[in-house]
């Protein structure tokens, strides 16, 4: 990476943020937040004027595009899966600013009016929907009552209530003791939902009283605007709801016709708006002069000639250009993470734990390796390993050409299904036990048998699981040491010598050392006493360098190393909990059709998919995060910081745009 700094005269600023916004090289900067000092001397800049009137055009241009996009019609399910949507991609021309503002003006002045004005008689449409709705609720608790509405409210002698009550009893009660008042009931529901349509009737006398009782124990209907009889309103509204739908038919027709002509012509045009949004945004990071300004920035590194000879070429010689190597501190340049395609799948697991200091090693190949084979370890089913396999494959070839995401996440999928396949195979589980108890009769047979080297395949994880935690400890081993490797290369490209001595490489000693103490002590292992001597030296020579890095504190840098290792029994304990599962419900779906003969036959295969089917996404969801617990904290614990900020270079992205090549 290197730190670069750009004087431009200011008859060509624009032309160099065109020019570095078009070839995506460089990242801007804010002056006013990395070096404050210089505003010392020189002005901070401000965006341009034009700036705003681009926000405004944008939002106008984002309102009209989500009321067309909410309204028209839309691929759903299976269809939307195997069909996506593309982006339909417009050819515009490089025009000027001015020139794109008359146009975009023009286009909002004829499309904006139209499509609002239907947007506010749907909202209104909408509205009054709902107030029927709630009219007619109520109203159906009154529709056998024979009452005027317009009389419900108060008069000169009379006041009427209506309204619903849970409470009849207590209502009557209440109402007995006033005089003058009558109430009228009608029975709704049953059981404990049961409620009443009340009607009361009193003298205007008796209106405090009333009021506080109907305060207490009824619901009172809102019906003011209401006039007639139930049943005739009833009628009414509903006609009316009928009227609304034909209307709001009507209008969503017109609309959708016009999404299918405008909609793709309005995201370009607000692309380009937000390109040159975005170019008038960026001068508030620079500084000036009165006749220049100052642009600073970083660049990689192989990429500074190039970058250089664009900007000398734009501004034709009325630039100073100069670049310098930077350091961690106090510069803290952005890291640049360079993978493969294949690998960018990784590289997203690997910044949902933290982005690499600059300068740090960059482990997102070495963590997805183990990351899939640590997976494929613990879901371990041959069957579940299938799904996932034909699942990716689906997504990259199918999905994968219209979303680079898809495409490198199914990358990662294929991998993590077919190390579960074949690992699935080794230990004998396909469906767990599937093939054995419903294909060959026998739950107790294996899938295949055979000898290679010595060694009979395949292992049974629930009958020997020893073996399988001693080949999961192992692989925790070389996992941790290839951590530790990678700890002991980044100090000495640092040349932290001192660290790399105390921190990291006083665990080799003690692994080797102690490993061999403890084989001959507990696992009664023979060994020379050359040998016995060597591997005692190797621990006290480990001790010493970490007691000089961490003091006796470092006592517990060995027991928390001895736990970080320990974590790997989970290799064995969820491909156990995967084998288990699917285990049980073959047992449980195998005695369905004992239990109910005829229809058992028909509930066999349906239970078997639906529970093999929650089987899989609980067992791979706890694969995957306890994978990724497995890489972040004892794998990475042993050399990587992170902290960084990944670079972001000032670059333009079209989506539904591109510009019109000329032909000289």
């Amino acid at each position: 990476m290197k730190k670069i700094s750009l004087v431009v005269h200011q008859n060509y600023v624009e032309d160099i943020i065109k020019t570095l916004h078009e070839n995506g090289m460089m990242e801007i900067v804010d002056i006013s937040k990395e070096e404050p000092e210089i505003l010392k001397e020189i002005e901070k800049a401000s965006m341009h004027p034009d700036a705003g009137i681009c926000t405004n055009y944008e939002l106008r241009l984002t309102r009209l595009i989500d009321i067309l996009d909410k309204i028209r019609v839309k691929p759903k399910g299976i269809k939307a899966l195997l069909h996506p949507e593309l982006p339909e991609i417009k050819t515009v021309e490089d025009s000027a600013l001015e020139e794109m503002f008359s146009h975009t003006e023009g286009a909002l002045e004829e499309i904006e009016k139209n499509i609002l004005e239907n947007d506010q008689k749907l909202q209104y449409l909408d509205e009054r929907k709902q107030k029927i709705n709630q009219d007619l609720e109520q109203i159906n608790y009154l529709k056998d009552f024979d009452i005027d509405l317009s009389d419900v409210g108060e008069s000169t002698y009379v006041l009427i209530k209506a309204g619903k009550t849970s409470d009849l009893d207590g209502l009557q009660s209440e109402i007995e003791k006033i005089d003058r008042t009558t109430l009228y009931s009608k029975q709704f529901g049953s059981g404990k939902e049961i409620e009443w349509a009340v009607v009361i009737a009193t003298h205007i006398l008796e209106k405090e009283k009333i009021e506080k009782i109907c305060r207490e124990r009824l619901t009172e209907f809102d019906i003011k605007d209401l006039s007639g009889y139930p049943k005739d309103i009833l009628k009414s509204l509903k006609k009316e709801i009928a009227d609304i739908k034909k209307r709001k038919k009507q209008i969503i027709t017109h609309l959708r016709k016009y999404a299918g002509k405008e909609l793709h012509d309005l995201r370009a045009l607000k692309e380009e708006i937000q390109l040159e949004r975005v170019r008038r945004e960026i001068p508030k990071n620079f500084a000036k002069t009165n006749t220049t300004y100052l642009i600073n920035g970083w660049v990689i590194e192989k990429n500074e000639e190039t970058l250089k000879a664009s900007v000398e070429n734009t501004a034709k010689g009325c630039t100073l250009y100069s670049s310098q190597t930077p350091s961690a501190n106090p510069d803290n340049p952005p890291t640049y993470l360079e993978t493969p395609k294949w690998a960018d799948g990784f590289k997203s697991l690997l910044e949902m734990f933290a982005t690499p200091k600059y300068n740090e090693l960059n482990p997102t190949i070495i963590m997805g390796i183990f990351f899939v084979f640590f997976f494929g370890m613990m879901l371990s089913d041959a069957g579940y390993g299938s799904i996932i396999l034909v699942l990716a494959l689906f997504g990259y070839i199918k999905l994968g050409k219209h979303s680079e995401m898809i495409r490198s996440w199914s990358f990662m999928g294929i991998w993590m299904g077919l190390i579960t396949t074949i690992i699935g195979f080794l230990t004998n589980s396909f469906f767990g036990d599937f093939i054995p108890r419903f294909i060959y009769g026998d739950p107790k047979a294996p899938l295949y048998s055979i000898t290679i080297a010595g060694i009979h395949l395949p292992l049974e994880p629930l009958k020997d699981p020893l073996t399988i935690l001693s080949i999961a400890l192992i692989f925790g081993l070389v996992h941790l040491n290839v951590g530790i490797i990678l700890g002991l290369y980044q100090a000495f490209k640092r040349k932290a010598y001192k660290s790399m001595l105390t921190e990291r490489f006083c665990f080799v000693p003690l692994q080797i050392g102690g490993g061999l103490l403890i084989g001959h002590f507990i696992l009664n292992w023979e060994i020379s006493s050359i040998v016995f001597y060597a591997a005692a030296i190797m621990v006290i020579i480990g001790l010493i360098l970490l007691f000089i890095s961490s003091g006796p504190i470092g006592f517990f840098d060995i027991t928390g190393y001895v736990g970080d290792w320990l974590s790997y029994a989970r290799l064995l304990a969820l491909g156990l909990a995967t084998a288990g599962m699917a285990l049980a419900f073959n047992v449980v779906s195998q005695l369905i059709p004992d239990m109910i003969p005829l229809v058992g036959i028909v509930l066999l295969p349906i239970l078997l998919i639906v529970l093999h089917t929650v089987n899989l996404g609980l067992q791979a969801l706890g694969a995957a995060v306890h994978s990724l617990r497995l890489q972040y904290v004892e794998f990475f614990n042993r050399f990587y910081e992170g902290g960084g900020h990944e670079f972001a270079p000032f670059k333009m992205k079209r989506k539904y745009t591109k510009i019109e090549e000329k032909i000289d």
